[in-house]
């Protein structure tokens, strides 16, 4: 109750963002429903119904919650400013595109991002929590569209490579324009603050451009690259057990 009150507070200083914020996460859910419609059109796949659809909202819960709890654990890097923490949280997410579509997993993104925000609240005025759902969906929807396509594990690869380096070039980008302009303004720092930050870890890094080039793509990068590869690793094991058809 006290997390959702100063949720509450920090929303109405920072009504703007948020309405822009939920207009892209509409639109980006309004475009992945309709592409994926397309696809199970085009490859004859009938949408799930009755027990199914009971099992795909099982799989969902489970994700997001095992996501959140994954969320709890990040760590910096040695490399990039302390305020940039890798954690695994897109991994349930990614399984869940994989296993039941793409808007699954944009919805398993959702959910994670929602319970985490009520659960331990903000301390980056939505900046953080928005930039964290927008990337996380970023990376699966390229890489589950992918994968949808043609189920095999080349398409996956593919997937998650093109997902991997659109995050990466899409978390520059935002970044640059818009997350720590963003983080300047709600907390009064001059985005040289956080420049700074990143000279002390690479004595290369001298503005924005070295930033991003240095500091925020090995970052990202690095983490949905490890997310990948554990995905590869787990995931045909894992999809038994999710879709009922594990044997011993």
């Amino acid at each position: 109750m006290e997390n959702l009150e100063k949720l509450m507070e920090v929303a109405k200083t920072n009504v703007g963002f948020l309405l822009l914020s939920v207009t892209i996460v509409a639109i980006i859910v309004g475009a992945a429903y309709a592409a994926e419609r397309v696809i199970r059109k085009k490859i004859g796949l009938d949408k799930r119904r009755g027990k199914q659809s009971v099992r795909s909202m099982v799989i969902i819960a489970v994700l997001s919650t095992i996501a959140v709890v994954l969320m709890l654990f990040e760590f910096p890097l040695w490399f990039a400013p302390g305020f940039y923490k890798l954690d695994f949280s897109e991994l349930p997410v990614v399984i869940g595109a994989f296993t039941l579509g793409p808007v699954a997993g944009i919805t398993i993104e959702l959910i994670k991002i929602v319970l985490n925000l009520l659960l331990n609240g903000t301390t980056t005025a939505f900046v953080g929590e928005f930039a964290n759902f927008l990337m996380g969906c970023v990376f699966i929807i390229p890489a589950s569209f992918f994968y949808f396509l043609r189920k095999s594990k080349k398409n996956a690869v593919i997937g998650l490579l093109v997902g991997t380096v659109i995050a990466t070039l899409t978390g520059c980008f935002l970044n640059a324009f818009v997350l720590l302009p963003k983080y300047s303004e709600a907390f009064h720092i001059p985005i040289e603050a956080f420049i700074a930050q990143g000279t002390e870890k690479i004595s290369a890094i001298k503005g924005m451009f070295t930033f991003v080039v240095l500091a925020v793509a090995p970052f990202n990068l690095l983490k949905y690259a490890l997310v990948s590869l554990i995905t590869i690793l787990i995931y045909k094991n894992i999809s038994k057990i999710l879709k009922g058809d594990y044997k011993d």
